[in-house]
């Protein structure tokens, strides 16, 4: 049967929209032997043979040779398949063709609806790998809108053809930090699912691998690989503690994460909206690594638990309400850091104790 305007549309989508050919004459396969099913019962096997060069369609229904027929949809009988042909023998396979009237009606009745569902799982498919290559990485997004029920804000990522929609939902907002349509919007690309609906792209502002990956755009040590940062410990809005560590003993990873005059560290201060971000430097001795989180507290003694990640910490007493920090913020980020449980007493409990 001739499906010249089928080919035609196949063809353009694969020039205007990249969708391969062969992805979408898939779909419509699998859609006209499903029709055919649905509508003749008990068949089993049906084959759709394409012809690009005649840009024809044929289909064709597939049956066994047997003696006594049982299931009309799956066999046909010795006799009937000598009339089709001589050469058919008992046990044989016979393809036999299913009529232009009949095909007709059911290729135009799912062709376009297939090209156009096709269309859209196509799309689907190129939006979610084009995302998926891009997870936790920084992306820019374009504020569309703000539901003032939820707080919900809708953003626009991607550019060209590869654009999607994503929600950065009201736990993934900042505190205190408010957005507005049509505003520029850097955030990380946390995950992405694959849904009925398409790609569902999920993105944060507070997730700490926003600060990671702000710091490889801005610093090139990091990027480089010659700085590492060997972890992070955030409360979005608030602050941020950062250890890092090099290799190369001529290299201050502190000093080149501040960057001259700490143009580097205001860059991404200032991308945060103000966010305090402390970076130490990260140490293979774990007593000197929790000496160094606790900063800008100094530390007088730090006493390493027997058994499991505890610890106590002694700081001078003037030091004690700095080390805790703002509703004990400092100390949590500390522990967060450096995964242990941290105790902090003053100088004074010492000697007393």
């Amino acid at each position: 049967m001739k499906c010249e305007e089928i080919f035609v549309a196949l063809a353009m989508l694969e020039k205007e929209r990249g969708i391969p050919q062969t992805f979408m004459m898939g779909k419509i396969i699998q859609a006209l032997t499903t029709a055919y099913k649905r509508d003749h019962e008990g068949v089993e096997n049906v084959i759709v043979d394409v012809d690009e060069e005649k840009q024809e369609l044929k289909m064709y229904v597939q049956k066994e040779v047997v003696e006594v027929v049982e299931n009309p949809g799956t066999e046909i009988s010795l006799e009937e398949a000598k009339r089709l042909s001589a050469k058919h023998e008992l046990g044989g396979i016979v393809n036999i063709p299913v009529e232009n009237v009949e095909f007709g009606r059911i290729a135009a009745g799912n062709g376009k609806q297939v090209i156009i569902q096709g269309l859209r799982e196509a799309e689907h498919g190129m939006i979610y790998d084009e995302f998926n290559s891009k997870q936790h990485e920084i992306l820019t997004g374009t504020v569309m809108r703000i539901d003032p029920r939820t707080g919900n804000v809708g953003l626009k990522i991607g550019t060209g053809s590869e654009t999607t929609e994503a929600v950065l939902t009201l736990n993934e907002q900042v505190d205190g930090e408010t957005l507005r349509e049509g505003q520029l919007v850097k955030v990380y690309l946390v995950e992405v699912r694959r849904s009925t609906r398409g790609p569902q792209v999920l993105i944060s502002r507070t997730h700490p691998g926003l600060v990671k990956r702000l710091f490889e755009l801005e610093v090139p040590e990091i990027y480089d690989g010659s700085v590492e940062i060997r972890a992070i410990a955030r409360e979005a809005g608030n602050r941020t503690k950062m250890a890092v560590w090099s290799e190369d003993e001529n290299i201050d990873p502190i000093g080149a994460c501040v960057g001259p005059r700490g143009q580097r560290v205001n860059a991404i201060v200032e991308e945060l909206r103000g966010e305090k971000i402390d970076i130490i430097k990260y140490s293979e001795d774990p007593a000197e690594f929790i000496a160094a989180a606790l900063a800008p507290a100094d530390v007088v003694e730090v006493m390493l638990g027997s058994e499991g990640k505890v610890c106590r910490v002694i700081v001078p007493d003037d030091q004690l309400s700095l080390a805790i920090g703002k509703e004990g913020q400092n100390a949590r980020l500390a522990a967060r850091l450096t995964g242990y449980k941290i105790d902090i007493k003053p100088a004074s409990y010492s000697e007393e104790g």
